[in-house]
């Protein structure tokens, strides 16, 4: 009976997974269209890598941890290494799978251990935070609550119109729905925004069919600009912060299930799901912070993660119905998930200017350069010049060293022209 009632807990939790973190494969599809691709093809690529990495997670790993693409990086690949660098997207997915590549390195060596000491801890929630305020920004200009200005580089957008009213009530309901705890309140809330856009009228790109062709189920990433220093630069960004954004994740929901002897195993598993992402076509997957309601429904074993995976492959069949769901109704999803990702300021340390004038640069350069590499620059440059400032060489690891010494090389590249 003990089994039986175990059993039945982590098939209930994988639902209740499944039903938080359904909403990404609109809103990452939504997002990879912006970097070439049609919103169909996104959607599908989408379902197939958190499919695969789920099901890894769950036979293999034998954790309820439900791998997605990530928030925050499908930005970071659409926005800065496809859109900023000039690249195709399948030039991007060439960058996607060595990263990953290189993820797997430092998942199977010591070198991740090196990696984890020597890069401040408040650069990573620099990072984070920055990445959560170019969500947000993102968010509101999708909306239309901000537009470009006439003699201002942004302003606030038209409240008459349609599509920025959706949004806004959309952002409303959003708010209430979080705070309130509602469960699966993403999907909720692109359910209620569908309907407010289509009582609106505000145009949606609904499809009658799903329309992306077979050869697009494996997408074959395009090494052409590896010669580029910008290509070079972009593995570099994503890797980095594949690597610390997945053993915070990771290590904080292993220890909410009490094993944290399963890190090494887990955190293999995702670096392999990251690497198959750029063959399916998406932004790497990650351990999906929605892990968190998964565990809390009572979710012990990989039977949730199974669970969860089935259901994502049988999301294919509704393709036709949620590609009429509206930008109106997505954005608020990336203005919240950004909301949560800034919270990471709290873990500054705020009477040491030697710590936070670097974290601050990231955070503030990330959306006004539009750029998560070039923000990430900023703060990677700045940290050794003020800790040498102090006379705190120590402080200054070799790696990171390194790490700022390539940074500059970049900056120092764009500015004569290469």
């Amino acid at each position: 009976m003990k089994h039986e009632n175990e059993f039945r807990k982590d098939i209930v939790a994988g639902i209740i997974g499944y039903l938080t973190t359904v909403y990404i494969v609109v809103v990452n599809g939504t997002i990879l269209s912006e970097a070439g691709i049609s919103l169909e093809s996104g959607m599908i690529a989408t379902i197939l890598a958190s499919f695969v990495g789920t099901m890894l997670m769950g036979f293999f790993g034998k954790m309820p941890l439900i791998l997605i693409p990530g928030m925050g990086i499908n930005a970071l690949f659409a926005f800065s290494i496809v859109g900023n660098n000039g690249f195709t997207f399948h030039e991007g997915l060439a960058v996607v799978c060595l990263a990953g590549l290189l993820f797997m390195i430092t998942a199977f060596t010591k070198l991740s251990a090196i990696l984890k000491e020597a890069i401040p801890d408040s650069l990573k929630h620099g990072i984070t935070t920055g990445l959560g305020f170019f969500l947000i920004l993102i968010g509101v200009e999708n909306s239309g609550i901000i537009t470009s200005g006439e003699q201002t580089v942004i302003t606030i957008g038209d409240f008459t119109s349609a599509s920025v009213i959706a949004g806004l009530i959309t952002l409303f309901i959003a708010i209430y729905l979080f705070v309130k705890g509602v469960p699966a309140n993403f999907l909720i809330t692109m359910i209620i925004g569908t309907v407010i856009a289509m009582v609106l009228n505000v145009p949606t790109n609904g499809a009658s069919s799903v329309n992306f062709r077979l050869d697009e189920l494996i997408f074959i990433p395009s090494f052409t600009a590896i010669g580029d220093i910008a290509f070079w630069v972009s593995v570099f960004t994503l890797t980095l912060i594949l690597i610390f954004e997945n053993m915070g994740t990771i290590s904080s929901q292993l220890d909410m299930l009490k094993q944290p002897e399963a890190y090494q195993k887990s955190y293999r598993i995702t670096a392999t799901s990251a690497l198959l992402s750029g063959l399916f076509g998406t932004s790497p997957t990650i351990s999906s912070a929605e892990n968190a309601a998964v565990i809390a429904s009572g979710g012990r074993t990989g039977k949730a993660a199974i669970t969860a995976g089935i259901l994502f492959l049988a999301t294919t069949v509704f393709i036709p119905w949620i590609s009429i769901i509206p930008a109106t109704a997505i954005s608020p999803i990336l203005i919240i998930v950004g909301f949560l990702m800034v919270q990471n300021l709290k873990h500054l340390p705020w009477d040491q200017f030697a710590e936070c004038i670097p974290a601050l640069l990231i955070i503030v350069m990330i959306p006004f350069t539009y750029s998560i590499g070039d923000g990430m620059a900023f703060g990677f440059i700045a940290y050794p010049i003020v800790q040498l400032a102090l006379g705190q060489r120590k402080k200054i690891s070799k790696p990171m060293l390194l790490i700022s010494i390539l940074f500059f090389i970049d900056f120092g590249l764009k500015i004569i022209g290469i």
